[in-house]
């Protein structure tokens, strides 16, 4: 209510932005419990399908990404 108050663009556009993602912050704050380690997983899948074109067969490709999860841990 603050920010909209001001009536300044950018102050407008951050409490939209905040109340967009209120639930996740409000649940982040309550439980601790975030998806960066999911969203690492995510990263290392998607480059490594990026460098995998050439791979001979779909089960390589798999044996990589299990050689990946080994290395995450």
């Amino acid at each position: 209510d603050i920010c909209e108050a001001i009536e300044n663009s950018h102050f407008i556009w951050f409490a939209r932005l905040l109340y967009r993602h209120l639930r996740g912050i409000h649940t982040f704050a309550k439980y601790g419990i975030s998806t960066g380690k999911l969203e690492g997983i995510n990263n290392k899948i998607k480059t490594e399908r990026r460098k995998g074109y050439g791979y001979p067969d779909d089960e390589y490709f798999f044996l990589r990404l299990m050689e990946l999860s080994r290395e995450a841990s």
